[in-house]
């Protein structure tokens, strides 16, 4: 579904089902260099169990037009302004790692807009290590490659949506790279690095935390070796969020949707307090 917002053209997959602002709305948020497709079976789930769903592309990202935006609070902001334009008062928005971020800091600056919080592979500080910022600025691709590797847990995972030549190294891969090409081309602008940096740059995570009045819940991947356990600790106590752990690496949509699936039915459905 294609909104305008500020002059630019936003894009949200709606899980196949057209917006209905009366129903209850779930908003998902991806991370770096990737977009709404990571969320797809769990949109469609939702969408077709009495939710309206918007799945967003972040600014810069595939079918949102650029620039992308510098900082992980004017992402919030624009992520605000889009339910707006949508027709949505309130809503459940749910994050993955940089989209984790964005989705606290929403929280936080519209406490009585967003109705359940779910952070994804997430961490706080959520640091990048200064060997792969070098490399996501200088050689991107050869960045593409080694995030891939660190962000899933095994080398064959069976697909959760298994279908002929499927292969979650291989997807993941594609989808970063054409994203990647996508901004160099509209935007002249290495999305890679630019994400990155937007993570590694954010640094009022505790002061947002403290403004968040609805339910949390973190999920979490046991063999994450991009947003590691313990770098949660601190925010998750200061959230006061039900975390639940998954035996997967930072990738856990993809390698396991379907207990993806039921925590975020936990989160929505069965709030913390």
């Amino acid at each position: 579904m294609k909104f305008e917002l500020d002059g630019r053209e936003a894009y949200a997959y709606t899980g196949g089902k057209p917006l209905d602002p009366a129903l209850p709305c779930l908003v998902f948020v991806h991370g770096a260099l990737h977009d709404h497709s990571v969320w797809t079976l769990l949109a469609r789930w939702f969408a077709n169990h009495g939710h309206s769903v918007l799945a967003v592309d972040l600014p810069g990202h595939s079918r949102s037009a650029g620039p992308p935006l510098a900082e992980v609070e004017t992402a919030a902001d624009w992520l605000l302004a889009l339910l707006s334009v949508a027709g949505i008062q309130r809503a459940a928005i749910a994050g993955h790692s940089m989209g984790s971020l964005i989705a606290l800091e929403a929280a936080a600056r519209a406490p009585d807009r967003v109705t359940a919080l779910a952070m994804i592979g997430t961490a706080y500080p959520m640091k990048v290590s200064d060997a792969l910022m070098a490399t996501a600025r200088e050689t991107p691709l050869k960045a593409i490659d080694m995030v891939n590797a660190f962000s899933i847990s095994s080398i064959a995972t069976k697909p959760g949506f298994p279908g002929p030549g499927m292969w979650l190294h291989g997807s993941n891969r594609v989808l970063m790279r054409r994203t990647q090409a996508q901004a160099e081309h509209h935007d002249g602008v290495n999305l890679f690095a630019h994400d990155f940096a937007v993570c590694d740059r954010y640094a009022n995570g505790l002061q947002a935390a403290a403004k968040v009045r609805c339910p949390v819940t973190m999920i979490l991947g046991e063999r994450d070796q991009m947003t590691t356990r313990k770098t949660t600790r601190e925010i998750a106590a200061a959230l006061r969020a039900r975390v639940i752990t998954l035996p997967a690496g930072h990738s856990l949509m993809a390698e396991l949707p379907d207990a993806v699936l039921n925590a975020l039915r936990t989160a929505l459905l069965e709030p913390a307090r």
